[in-house]
C-alpha cells in the first residue's frame, strides 16, 4: 500500500471513530465559591463543552437555574444536561458553550433579595457569582455571549433577572416560569404571608421590584429589543400561577411591542416536559447568535 493510500485509510478510520464515538463534555457538580454578600460558601455545577480541554479558546455561557426544591445538581441528574448538550453541540445544532448551574437551595431557599436585605441572593448572583465564573473559566465576556434560562421558580428568576439587568444577557429562556403577583390583591396576600412584619413602604418596594408584568410595562422603547426572549410552558401544567401567569407575560409583552417567542407545548410541570424543552432552548440560543 502506498503512503498516500495509508494516509487516506487512517483519515477514514479516524473519521469513522469520531462519528461512532463523538467527543463528550465534562460536568463538575460539587464546586463552590465563597460569598461575602451571603457570608457563606455557595455551590455550583459546570458543564464544559466537548472541546473545552483541548481548544484553548473562550466560550459563551448559559446560566441555568433550578426550580423549587432543587440545587446545582438537579439539571444534571434529572434534566440530562450533559447528554443533551453533547448531542446538540456534536451535531452542530447548538453552539459550544459552558452551562453554569448555581445553587439557590440553602441556607435560605430562593433566587431573590429578601425585603429586609438580610439575604441578598440576587445581589450575590450579579456582583459576585458572574464575575467569579468569568474570571475562573475561559468565557467570552459581554452580554452577547451571556445567556440565562431556568425552570419553574428558576424560570421565574431568569425572567426577572433579565428584566432587571437587560444589559447583562442577550437571550433569556424561561420554562414554565409563572408569575406570583397576578393581581395586586394576590400580591398582598402572598407577600404578607411570607414577610408578615413588613412596613407598607417595604412591602411596596418589594412588590414593585418583583412584579413581572409591571417590569415589562416599564421597559423603555429603546430597550425593547435588548433581550431575545423564548418562553415555553406546558398545556397541561396544573399550577395556576404558571399557566395563567405565562399567558399574562405573553400578553403583556405583545401589548408592549416586545419581540418574543411564546410556545405552549404538550406537557405538565415535570421533567418530561423540561427535558423535551431544553434542546429547543439550546437551539434558540444558538440561532439567535447567527
Amino acid at each position: 500500500m502506498t503512503m498516500k493510500r495509508k494516509a487516506m485509510s487512517i483519515f477514514f478510520l479516524l473519521g469513522t471513530f469520531v462519528a461512532l464515538y463523538p467527543q463528550q463534555g465534562q460536568v463538575y457538580d460539587n464546586l463552590s465559591m465563597e460569598s461575602k454578600i451571603l457570608k457563606t460558601k455557595k455551590k455550583y455545577a459546570v458543564y464544559f463543552p466537548p472541546d473545552y480541554q483541548t481548544s484553548g479558546r473562550s466560550y459563551p455561557v448559559l446560566y441555568l437555574l433550578h426550580g423549587g426544591g432543587g440545587n446545582q445538581t438537579t439539571w444534571i441528574q434529572n434534566g440530562n444536561v450533559k447528554q443533551i448538550a453533547d448531542e446538540y453541540i456534536n451535531s452542530g445544532k447548538a453552539l459550544p458553550m459552558l452551562i453554569v448551574m448555581p445553587d439557590a437551595s440553602s441556607p435560605v431557599r430562593g433566587w431573590w433579595n429578601d425585603p429586609k436585605g438580610e439575604w441578598r441572593f440576587e445581589d450575590f448572583f450579579f456582583e459576585e457569582f458572574i464575575p467569579y465564573i468569568e474570571k475562573t473559566y475561559r468565557i467570552r465576556t459581554g452580554r452577547r455571549y451571556r445567556y440565562i434560562a431556568g425552570l419553574s421558580g428558576g424560570g421565574k428568576a431568569s425572567l426577572t433577572y433579565a428584566l432587571h439587568h437587560p444589559e447583562m444577557f442577550s437571550v433569556c429562556c424561561p420554562l414554565s416560569p409563572g408569575i406570583p403577583f397576578r393581581t395586586p390583591e394576590i400580591a398582598k396576600i402572598e407577600i404578607k404571608q411570607r414577610f408578615p412584619d413588613l412596613s407598607e413602604k417595604e412591602y411596596q418596594a418589594y412588590y414593585e421590584k418583583y412584579n413581572i408584568i409591571g417590569l415589562i410595562n416599564q421597559i423603555p422603547e429603546n430597550k425593547k429589543n435588548a433581550v431575545r426572549w423564548y418562553i415555553e410552558t406546558g398545556d397541561d401544567d396544573p399550577l395556576e400561577q404558571v399557566y395563567e401567569g405565562d399567558c399574562l407575560v405573553h400578553i403583556a409583552m405583545r401589548k408592549a411591542g416586545i419581540p418574543h417567542e411564546f410556545r405552549v407545548s404538550d406537557g405538565e410541570h415535570n421533567w418530561l416536559f423540561w427535558r423535551a424543552a431544553f434542546p429547543r432552548v439550546l437551539a434558540f440560543i444558538s440561532f439567535s447568535q447567527l
